[in-house]
């Protein structure tokens, strides 16, 4: 009698788990931000030379403002010539 009930219970709780739809709308979901990542993965390695052009240039301009800046000071780093001692 007791296996019959545990029976109809798992029935009827298979038949409610078939007919329900709230967990589709959750695997949609997930399906669009799965693509909306790979869109977005797809967009920044396709402009990644872009910006390690960008970089590239950037780094080039703080190198020859660095050697510039340092050629500059380095004279002004030398100690002034001292009066001969009398």
């Amino acid at each position: 009698m007791t296996l019959g009930l545990v029976y109809m219970q798992f029935r009827a709780f298979l038949r409610r788990f078939r007919n329900e739809e709230s967990g589709q709308d959750l695997a949609e979901y997930c399906l669009l931000t799965a693509l909306l990542t790979l869109i977005a993965a797809g967009i920044f390695v396709y402009s990644s030379g872009g910006i390690q052009a960008i970089w590239a240039g950037v780094n080039t301009s703080l190198t020859n403002g660095n050697s510039a800046s340092t050629s500059a000071t380095s004279g002004a780093n030398t100690p002034a010539s001292t009066p001969a001692s009398q």
